[in-house]
């Protein structure tokens, strides 16, 4: 027994030892865990602060900028007999609105995708458009409703 403990208080140690310094790795670990959730939570929102506008002052140093323009607002209706078609130009006259026909009109006729050829003059047609500056912009070209039933009578009478 006596040349055991030697061995035992210098295990006891060691084992002392080895629990202290897993309790300091484990604490070295909770705090680097703990400094990247505040640095994950910290970026989202310092991202949002610079998305905010900068507060203007309250006298302003410089002359003040021209006025903004104006907000851009949703799609306007529109519908009435067509006037005149520009193929060229890629504008219609409906009434006294001439829209831009763009890319991005959406253009049917008998629930089919359709072309700025397919509509004539005389056609009563309806839809929405946007305002863009000074243009107007065609979102959604179609025939109007009681447009339908002439096309039949027309198809009939032929």
């Amino acid at each position: 027994m006596i040349f055991l403990k030697p061995l035992i208080g210098l295990t006891c140690h060691n084992n002392r030892n080895d629990k202290t310094n897993i309790m300091k790795k484990q604490i070295t670990k909770l705090a680097l865990f703990s400094l990247i959730a505040a640095a994950l939570v910290a970026v989202p929102a310092a991202s949002r602060a610079e998305d905010k506008p900068a507060a203007t002052p309250a006298t302003p140093a410089a002359p003040a900028a021209p006025a903004a323009p104006a907000k851009k607002h949703g799609a306007l209706p529109f519908h009435g007999k067509i006037a005149a078609v520009d193929a060229t130009a890629s504008t219609i006259t409906v009434g006294s609105l001439t829209l831009n026909i763009t890319s991005e009109t959406k253009i049917t006729k008998d629930g089919k995708p359709a072309t700025l050829a397919d509509f004539a003059v005389g056609d009563k047609v309806g839809g929405s458009y946007k305002k863009d500056g000074d243009k107007l912009n065609a979102t959604v070209l179609h025939p109007a409703k009681g447009d339908k039933a002439e096309s039949k009578k027309k198809k009939k009478a032929e």
